[in-house]
């Protein structure tokens, strides 16, 4: 079936009355089971994919997050499919009521990238699944292996009708993005972001963003050197920094740098005490591409005068070892391109607010990681940078909380989806007033009696007097305005 076919069968289908909670969370349940039955076959075939990732680090990175996320929804749709009350207006007070439902938007399609296909394309389906929608996935072209798994996982509990998977297959992925969805995730980086937002546009299609960017790492003066290398080096070397959550660079007084330097090569060598070529510990990076851009950035830093510390032996294979760069300046790759591999650039500061201003300089990073004992400096941090998410005192950790939202904000993405928040975003919501049989808005209509014009006079008044600077129809809200009887 090509992509139209399907579009417009799903369509067809979605104009059926929306599904009720149990129907939806027996399909949450049956995602479940199929999700346990292909955990080792999905660990195989995307280290094949990757050419060697750690079968440990597929499971807790991509399959238990994703059973964090469906059990959530599991537990939670039915309560989130109930109306919301909200109190009308006090001119409809009484016997009227009001309301929010939250209907299903239609047909959602996910783009997925290469890095996690399992996760980035089952959380969202996840959520579109809860607010009652039918999916179409994109799969990437990169990871033809796991691809295979995740088709038939889906295939098997659900028609194309309901989700519909497509992948390397597409021999003109952009056909993908130029449907008449109802929204569209997409996950990956700002330039093909920006691409799936100009085709959207066309159709008018809603979109939801994430796309990384230069996530900092603050360590705070009154934090353990040692403590925080580890844990940021932690965060890079999980899946070689192919995370778009890895911590970018580091931020650290300049006077600490040689000693962060020793503690993050210490980290490196106590969590891979035999190097990272050869061992299945160890991700490799996906494909030769990728291979070569990392040395791109790296010969870029030492051309133009960093300092560059390899970690462990490395013979120019796809599994890179942690490089650590210092002397970072701006006009380096490594200073303006988000990194998206095991290099961890170091960048000295003077003083917090010099580090803050640092970070507020850049476009605004998919998570920042503050490391502090202090709660005025975390406050002062979170409240003077800006992120799509935070983590204190380590790195990654709020995103695999299923109860709140994930998502950037401004050039590292927007809209979120997770929890509730996925629910909403996938869901249309609709005000329903309902107007009581007996309360006379007949009253309000044309032409107004000398009593109501009074009522209505004094209640705008009462209104617009609280804010004498704005104007209603070039009129100040402070002054007296005649209204007309038809």
């Amino acid at each position: 079936m090509n992509l139209l076919e399907c579009l417009t069968q799903q369509k067809i289908a979605a104009k059926l009355a929306p599904t009720d909670a149990d129907v939806r969370v027996k399909k949450l349940k049956a995602l479940r089971r199929q999700i346990e039955r292909y955990q080792d076959v999905f660990a195989d075939a995307v280290s094949d994919d990757f050419g060697g990732r750690p079968h440990f680090e597929s499971r807790l990175v991509e399959v238990i997050g994703t059973l964090w996320v469906l059990d959530h929804a599991s537990r939670n749709v039915k309560r989130w499919m109930q109306p919301e009350r909200r109190a009308p207006q006090a001119l409809f007070a009484g016997p009227n009521s009001l309301k929010v439902t939250y209907q299903p938007k239609g047909v959602i399609g996910v783009i997925a990238p290469w890095n996690m296909p399992f996760y980035l394309s089952l959380g969202p389906l996840v959520a579109a699944l809860a607010a009652g929608n039918r999916v179409m996935i994109k799969l990437p072209e990169e990871t033809p292996k796991s691809n295979a798994v995740i088709k038939t996982l889906i295939t098997e509990i659900f028609h194309s009708d309901e989700v519909a998977v497509f992948g390397e297959e597409l021999t003109n992925p952009a056909e993908f993005t130029a449907l008449e969805f109802d929204h569209i995730i997409f996950t990956g980086s700002a330039r093909v972001g920006r691409l799936v937002m100009e085709a959207a546009a066309k159709n008018l299609v809603p979109v939801t963003l994430e796309l990384g960017g230069k996530s900092p790492a603050i360590v705070a003066e009154d934090y353990s050197t040692s403590d925080a290398a580890l844990r940021i080096v932690h965060g890079k070397a999980a899946m070689s920094g192919q995370i778009c959550v890895s911590p970018d660079y580091a931020l650290v007084q300049t006077d600490r740098i040689p000693e962060f330097v020793l503690a993050a090569q210490s980290a490196f060598s106590r969590l891979f005490p035999d190097g990272a070529e050869g061992r299945p510990e160890y991700c490799s990076i996906v494909n030769d591409r990728q291979v070569s851009r990392i040395k791109g950035l790296l010969d870029d830093a030492r051309e133009k005068g960093a300092s560059v510390t390899l970690c462990a032996p490395w013979r120019e294979g796809n599994r890179i070892p942690l490089h650590i760069v210092t002397g970072i300046t701006p006009d380096m790759r490594l200073a303006n391109e988000e990194v998206f591999g095991p290099i961890l650039p170091v960048v000295g500061y003077e003083s917090l607010d010099a580090a803050i201003e640092y970070v507020g300089k850049k476009p605004h990073p998919l998570a920042l990681y503050l490391f502090t004992k202090k709660d005025v400096i975390a406050k002062k941090v979170i409240d003077e940078t800006r992120s799509g998410g935070v983590t204190v005192n380590d790195w990654g950790w709020h995103v695999v909380n299923s109860s709140v939202p994930f998502g950037g904000v401004g050039h590292s993405g927007f809209g979120s989806y997770h929890g509730i928040e996925g629910f909403k975003e996938l869901s249309n919501p609709r005000p329903i007033f309902k107007r009581a049989l007996a309360f006379p808005t007949q009253l309000m209509y044309p032409p107004l009696n000398i009593g109501l014009r009074g009522i209505f006079q004094r209640a705008w008044m009462k209104i617009y007097s609280k804010n004498p600077d704005a104007g209603l129809g070039g009129t100040p809200y402070g002054q007296k305005r005649k209204i007309q009887n038809d």
